[in-house]
């Protein structure tokens, strides 16, 4: 549609105002929706009012006064025939004052406030009622929009009401037939209709109740499906590496292990190879609780690939990580005469330049390590295979950064995604309908159910003393503090603080900490010598969030556990129960708890199934935080959202494929519409 410049009194001061709000055109603009109704469509009488309420109310004024009460203000008390209601203005001229003179009757609108002896309004807005010119009532309500600094609600009112005169000339790209299978008003009709609703509506179009709500939010997901569809069907026309191998690496790794995988893990492996044998790149997700076995199963898709010829990137989302999975394959692939380079951000530049010369000589087999693998200067002699860990901390444009190191002679690289965060089925095929999907659905023997539970702060001394029986037993505890350094706003524990505490109350144990800000050798050091069990408590920050595996670990205390995301709290608490003995996780709080805080700590005592805590993260967070996808751009969904619609994504898909087939003309447009990166992503 057409630029919003067109409008009248949109000038480039207004535009700018416009586009914080990401208004850019016209459909922009009718696509930007109420966050709340006022009833303007009748008078109430003020007899009947209760404090909260926002109303319409005519009166006669009775009084105005300037009082000096603390500070300046003008008071006015009108009256109808069932009381009085006191209008209070701080901001006010002579004028004022005099137009609100006793006798004359005036109209007001404000939200009511209720006082010891009486109800009042704050600076309501008023109009005075002329006799001869009788004020109408609105016949609809009145839509308040989320707005920003130098654009009021009137002027949106003005504009919107502009863009609604020529809403006509909108196309409704879903095809009548599905409409009207689907019972769903033209795209027209539910555009004004949540603009412009009658006063019954307002709370169904609220709560996303209402036909109007459901129609966009149905477009905008089908939209954002066939995006996804089309970047699905762009990869699979490049082409890929077709790996044969006999699988001798794998083989003789399963046979070195002291454990048997799980039938979930060779089932997910074996559909990796399958892939892996085909000449298009493979773009799978393979999404497993936490402590499911996904490094293991990454560790078979990069031999498979290694035997076949070709260099392996893994890629990790912080240092630790990182460094814990270099440790990792470097033991389990140096028996085989492979070799593990790294290449992070905290290397020095001698180290680094050493590095890159191994991954582009091809002297290294698998490069492990974080954002740094795809900056410019990284070069790979046979890139063949990617895989990307934790794939919601990364957005889509490095993940195809990453994709098109690998890209020329060889053809593009295979990409394996893998995420600890468990997604409903459902919602992953609607988020992720660009890739394959595997679930490792299937813990290890032997792992037992984490007993969790939620002390306040003030219990800390206990926690202590529990900790002290545990270490004596030769088990041993993490503590978890959330910052490294003080901040009285958040009132977070220092960790080296609470160390020095810790290892006052508690001289007999051996204590060690970890956190961020650690050299990578320091940190490793401290992480080889609390595996070793050398230390019995280690004091860290979420630094230890994931990839961390001590089966002798059997206690977690989070401190300040209310300040920690639900998928965030999951994964710390899943660095205990590894192994044989009974585990718990202490979640710690600072009172008072928010309601929201509160529902998070009491989903993580009440289950352990990640799939369920995700759901409930879903539901408290939405999907771009789930997803990781506030920083990238997608899934920023005007309208839908994954949680509330989500009994709608089975439609969703089946429509999709639809258009796919009998209205493919319809598809590049919906897409255009409703998302303005997918082109990006689709030519990629």
């Amino acid at each position: 549609m057409e630029a919003v410049t067109t409008l009248k009194g949109v000038g480039p001061k207004m535009a700018e105002n416009l586009q914080k709000l990401d208004i850019h055109c016209l459909q922009d603009l009718l696509f930007h929706l109420p966050s709340q109704y006022q009833d303007r469509t009748k008078i109430h009488e003020i007899g009947s009012l209760r404090g909260g309420q926002n109303v319409l109310v005519e009166g006669t004024v009775e009084h105005t006064e300037v009082v000096f009460r603390g500070r300046r203000m003008m008071i006015s008390r009108i009256s109808d025939e069932t009381g009085s209601l006191v209008l209070r203005f701080f901001f006010f001229g002579g004028g004022q004052k005099s137009a609100l003179s006793v006798g004359t009757r005036v109209r007001c609108f404000g939200e009511i406030r209720q006082s010891l002896h009486q109800i009042e309004m704050i600076h309501p807005e008023y109009t005075i009622i002329n006799d001869y010119a009788p004020l109408k009532l609105d016949d609809t309500l009145s839509a308040i929009y989320p707005a920003t600094k130098g654009l009021q609600q009137r002027t949106i009112r003005r504009l919107m009401g502009e863009a609604l005169k020529i809403l006509v000339e909108i196309t409704d790209y879903l095809p009548l037939a599905i409409r009207q299978r689907k019972k769903m008003p033209p795209l027209a009709d539910a555009i004004r209709s949540i603009h412009t609703p009658d006063a019954e509506s307002s709370q169904a179009l609220l709560n996303a109740f209402h036909p109007a709500i459901k129609r966009l939010a149905f477009e905008e997901l089908l939209a954002h499906q066939l995006s996804l569809r089309q970047f699905r069907l762009q990869s699979l026309k490049l082409t890929g590496i077709a790996m044969p191998s006999k699988d001798k690496h794998i083989s003789a790794l399963k046979a070195s292990l002291p454990f048997s995988l799980t039938g979930a893990q060779q089932r997910v492996i074996e559909e990796i190879q399958k892939d892996l044998r085909l000449a298009s790149p493979m773009s799978r997700l393979v999404q497993g609780d936490v402590g499911s076995g996904k490094t293991l199963v990454a560790a078979a898709a990069a031999l498979h690939a290694i035997e076949a010829g070709y260099q392996v990137a893994l890629m990790a989302p912080t240092e630790i990580l990182a460094e814990q999975h270099l440790k990792c394959f470097q033991e389990w692939f140096k028996p085989l005469g492979l070799t593990v380079g790294s290449l992070t951000g905290k290397q020095k530049a001698a180290e680094r330049r050493d590095q890159n010369e191994r991954a582009a000589l091809g002297m290294s087999n698998l490069v492990v390590g974080t954002h740094a693998l795809f900056q410019n200067d990284v070069v790979f002699a046979k890139l063949g295979l990617i895989i990307i860990d934790e794939q919601h901390r990364f957005g889509v444009g490095q993940r195809l950064a990453l994709r098109d190191k690998g890209a020329g002679k060889l053809g593009y690289p295979h990409q394996l995604i893998m995420t600890a965060t468990p997604i409903p089925r459902t919602l992953a095929m609607t988020a992720y309908a660009d890739m394959d999907y595997s679930v490792i659905d299937e813990l290890p023997p032997g792992r037992t159910p984490i007993k969790t539970v939620v002390i306040a702060n003030e219990r800390r001394d206990e926690i202590v003393q529990r900790i002290h029986g545990v270490c004596a037993s030769g088990a041993q505890v993490y503590w978890v503090c959330t910052l490294i350094e003080e901040s009285e706003t958040l009132q977070c524990e220092n960790a080296e603080q609470t160390l020095e505490m810790l290892q006052e109350q508690l001289p007999n144990i051996a204590i060690g900490l970890v956190h961020g800000r650690m050299s990578g050798a320091d940190k490793q050091e401290v992480m080889r010598q609390f595996k070793s069990a050398e230390l019995s408590l280690l004091v860290a920050t979420t630094v230890i969030e994931v990839g961390v595996d001590v089966p002798n670990a059997s206690l977690m205390i989070i401190e300040n556990a209310e300040r920690l995301g639900l998928a965030q709290l999951h994964q710390l608490r899943g660095r205990v129960g590894r192994g044989a003995a009974a585990s718990s996780c202490v979640l710690m709080y600072q009172s008072p708890l928010s309601k929201t805080a509160r529902k998070r700590l009491d989903a993580l005592r009440n289950s352990n199934d990640g799939f369920e805590i995700a759901k409930i993260d879903l539901e408290i967070r939405g999907p771009g935080e789930v997803f990781g996808t506030r920083q990238t751009g997608e899934l920023q969904f005007q309208i839908a959202d994954l949680s509330r619609d989500e009994a709608m994504l089975h439609d969703v898909q089946e429509t999709a494929d639809l258009l796919l087939t009998e209205y493919p003309e319809t598809i590049q447009p919906l897409i255009k519409r409703w998302i303005r990166q997918a082109a990006v992503f689709i030519q990629a």
